[in-house]
């Protein structure tokens, strides 16, 4: 076999990929980051991030991304701002190629390549997010309490947060472009029944108004007429794609979305050394702190299978 270029290649520098960056670093292990942009992730875009453990009085999600890249950094983490183009991850030396035409080679890989919401496409959305526009009711619904919202989408996610968001908003108003939800049965009943909750049918969010945060929703109904929704957030939640756009998808096993299938240790089946890590996984909940997790385990597994740490 060639002498690789590292141990330990990571793609996606977001807190998955940083925290298995970190513990690499530390334990002296040859390793490369290559982020496409700011290392951070979505966590970059996320105004305030009030539920991650040892930050009592929250952080910004930029503060919070920076501590986590200078934590690896003290420990002498090699990053490479890049484009991956392709990779080629079976055999003992996997093979990831650069946008530039670089080809760098290691022994072992972890895939943080993270994922992004669907987004609505409208005005106001892009320069409101994280200042009324969010992605994730887990993580920003206990910042409306007692106030009035809205929730664009007709599936089990988006049905299944509509109820969980009435634990703290005065009124969660769903807008969806149809007569009929989309979520399962026990969901609609629930909603249905739920005294917070109100429906916009066949209907879009055509603009998001405000100036400093969301102040309002313009919707566009079926029958061409439109309105005006007071509100002070809303919750897009139609779904995440995966970033797998350059990943060979034809070695790795997927879900019917995209996202890749590991077992519990992250690895990949059938890819000796092939990890993955964060949002790009399959899997229900998508948080920082699970993706900082399995970041700790992807690379523990990787220093296993590098022959680093015994058992």
């Amino acid at each position: 076999m060639n002498k690789p270029d590292y141990q330990l290649i990571i793609v996606g520098g977001g807190p998955a990929g940083l925290t298995a960056g970190l513990y690499a670093a530390r334990g002296r292990i040859k390793t490369l980051l290559i982020e496409k942009g700011a290392t951070g992730g979505q966590v970059l875009m996320t105004d305030w991030v009030d539920n991650y453990p040892a930050f009592a009085d929250g952080v910004t999600g930029f503060e919070l991304m920076d501590k986590m890249t200078a934590h690896a950094e003290r420990f002498g983490l090699e990053k490479k701002f890049a484009a991956v183009e392709s990779l080629d991850l079976r055999g003992d030396l996997k093979k990831i190629r650069l946008d530039s035409g670089e080809i760098l080679t290691a022994q072992a890989v972890i895939l943080c390549t993270g994922a992004k919401p669907r987004q609505i496409g409208v005005p106001g959305e892009a320069e409101l997010q994280g200042k009324g526009v969010s992605y994730c009711a887990t993580c920003d619904g206990p910042f409306y309490r007692n106030q009035e919202i809205a929730v664009v989408g007709g599936g089990n996610t988006a049905i299944q947060e509509a109820i969980h968001l009435t634990h703290f908003a005065k009124k969660v108003t769903v807008i969806h472009r149809r007569d009929s939800l989309r979520a399962t049965a026990v969901l609609q009943e629930k909603a249905l029944a739920n005294e917070k909750i109100n429906f916009i049918w066949n209907a879009q969010v055509s603009e998001i108004l405000g100036a400093d945060g969301v102040e309002a929703v313009r919707i566009k109904h079926n029958d061409d007429s439109a309105s005006v929704l007071p509100v002070t957030g809303i919750f897009v939640l139609i779904g995440v794609k995966a970033n797998n756009e350059a990943l060979p998808l034809e070695q790795l096993q997927t879900d019917a979305d995209g996202f890749l299938i590991t077992d519990s240790e992250m690895a990949c089946p059938g890819l000796p050394g092939v990890y993955a890590a964060g949002d790009i996984r399959s899997k229900k909940f998508r948080q920082i702190i699970n993706a900082a997790g399995e970041g700790a385990n992807a690379e523990l597994s990787a220093e296993h299978y590098l022959g680093i740490l015994p058992g």
